[in-house]
């Protein structure tokens, strides 16, 4: 057998294994990337991958190497769930890096986690102004959970005591000035009333529109036109 044809093989070989081996592990293993996982990830990744083109070596210690980190992490797992004090050596603890309001330097310093990882993380929440934050927690994954003060929290329909309002997915019925007939049709409207709604925007062919989207819950016609004509404001403070 050609050594082209030995590593397809052992590829193939690899690539299943680690599949069910990573499925044994369970979706924790994408879904929360701590740094255990990650550290993980990337030694059973090099020992597939070596598996895979390595031909000066046999197979089977690979196999062997696979096995022993897949069970111990299984066994660290259990560990974990069964003395939530070891879980804390293992996979660490979330980190308070605001607290009422006051950022913590000292966690932050601890953590390895600059002020402007921190700044960078409430602006992926939409958060501008550290004066409406509570709490920040800095959590084992990487992410930030942040605690808005009570007069920045968002108000509810429950809390005005308003009826639930209706939601939908909205379809996308014109992509890239490409028309989808099929969408239109799902959402029971025809081309006569797309053409009159993109008249009302001065928009006279499909092709000036890169997305249009229609939400039937809300009756709401989203359109986005190549040229929007829109300036750099003079402000921006990046």
């Amino acid at each position: 057998m050609s050594e082209a044809a030995v590593v397809i093989v052992r590829s193939f070989i690899a690539f299943f294994t680690l599949l069910i081996f990573t499925r044994i592990l369970g979706k924790q293993q994408v879904s929360q990337l701590t740094f255990f996982e990650y550290v993980l990830g990337i030694t059973i990744g090099s020992i597939a991958g070596t598996l895979s083109v390595d031909l000066s070596s046999r197979a089977w210690p690979h196999w062997v190497g696979l096995l022993v980190w897949t069970f111990t992490v299984l066994i660290l797992q259990k560990i974990s769930l069964n003395w939530p004090q070891a879980a804390k050596y293992l996979t660490g603890k979330p980190a308070i890096v605001i607290m009422n309001g006051k950022i913590l330097e000292e966690n932050m310093e601890k953590m390895r986690y600059t002020l402007f990882d921190l700044l960078e993380q409430l602006r992926e929440k939409n958060i501008f102004d550290l004066n409406q934050v509570a709490f920040a927690v800095l959590e084992n994954n990487g992410e930030l959970s942040v605690l808005l003060k009570p007069e920045y929290q968002p108000v509810t329909r429950s809390d005005l005591h308003l009826p639930p309002q209706k939601e939908g997915l909205s379809s996308e019925i014109i992509i890239a000035g490409k028309l989808i007939p099929e969408k239109l049709k799902q959402i029971g409207k025809d081309e006569n009333w797309l053409r009159k709604e993109l008249l009302k925007q001065g928009i006279k062919k499909y092709e000036e529109v890169f997305l249009a989207t229609y939400n039937p819950a809300h009756g709401t016609l989203y359109i986005d036109k190549y040229e929007d004509k829109i300036k750099k404001k003079q402000d921006d403070p990046y």
